[in-house]
């Protein structure tokens, strides 16, 4: 096990009842970085942080904390954890609930509160301080737990669909505090179905479907490796008067339309260049020729796109 990393999973597989929700999963999450583990509903995301956090123990494999074989419990100190399944005591007031919180994870009542009142203030939540939780909204709600999961200020940071039933703007917020979080040092690990938001966040991650890993790596690596050679394409006219060339399968593989504009994978090997001089030989007036890197989300689909339809067919929730 390596100084540099915060996490290391080894040959860990997890079976309930006969099926299996993590099948022989290796995973590296380096310090200070943040990483995503993704996947559709069902992957296993949430029984792999379940078994780094030591709610469960894993049939098969090892897991290990800052180079340490100690259970995630023994190491809570040092690990913030926001699970799936958010949960406060809804008739405490918010800053009580808070300082007890902070107490829970060793730290000082008086820290604890002015921690506590400052994140508050931070996360627009100043004016709620000795509001009941109930007379939160859900959003609110879950800024405090997120609160809670941070206020102690740990080396590990662990959050399981954090962006899940968030509006846009407190999704901006959380994004926000995760970037401070990096600066500062912290290792962000934080699963998701949301590849908009693993893309702008993530150094590395790891795609696991049906339990098992596809792939993992840095989020250069992964979208060199697998996301083949894109390019983005507008035409003055629509692009049904580019039908030809776009549908020229010794040129380009898959096209994806936008409406105004069309995203197209090259067969392998292909030259963009030749593309742009199909489009002009056509006669129509380029607006857009984009070489483009693809999106995580075009990886993830072309990856596990068969197997997430087949979860959500299924409804496999582990």
């Amino acid at each position: 096990m390596s100084d540099d990393l915060a996490v290391e999973l080894e040959g860990v597989t997890k079976r309930f009842a006969g099926h299996t929700a993590v099948r022989d999963l290796n995973l590296t999450v380096p310090r200070g970085s943040v990483y995503g583990l993704l996947g559709p509903n069902g992957a296993g995301k949430t029984t792999t942080i379940r078994m780094i956090m030591a709610i469960i123990a894993p049939d098969t494999g090892g897991v290990r904390l800052f180079g340490q074989a100690k259970r995630g419990r023994e190491l809570s100190h040092r690990i913030g954890y926001l699970p799936e399944e958010r949960g406060l005591y809804r008739k405490m007031k918010v800053i009580e609930l808070l300082v007890f919180l902070g107490q829970i994870k060793g730290v000082d009542g008086r820290r604890a509160k002015q921690g506590a009142t400052e994140w508050l203030e931070l996360l627009g939540l100043g004016d709620w301080v000795e509001k009941k939780v109930d007379d939160l909204s859900k959003g609110m709600q879950q800024k405090v737990q997120f609160i809670s999961t941070l206020q102690h200020e740990p080396d590990l940071v662990i959050l399981d669909e954090p962006f899940a039933g968030l509006d846009p703007v407190n999704t901006q917020v959380m994004k926000d505090v995760i970037v401070q979080l990096t600066r500062r040092g912290t290792t962000t690990l934080f699963s998701t179905h949301i590849m908009e938001q693993a893309e702008k966040l993530c150094d590395s991650v790891c795609i696991i479907a049906r339990g098992e890993k596809v792939v993992d790596g840095s989020l250069r690596e992964v979208k060199q490796k697998h996301g083949g050679n894109h390019v983005i394409v507008a035409v003055e006219k629509g692009l049904d008067s580019v039908a030809n060339v776009i549908n020229d399968r010794s040129l380009v593989s898959k096209s994806d339309s936008y409406g105004q504009y069309a995203e197209l994978e090259l067969v392998e090997g292909a030259d963009a260049q030749r593309l742009l001089q199909g489009l002009v030989s056509s006669g129509a007036t380029v607006t857009r020729f984009e070489i483009a890197e693809p999106t995580l989300n075009k990886v993830f689909i072309d990856l596990v796109g068969q197997d997430a339809a087949t979860a959500r067919a299924e409804e496999v929730v582990i």
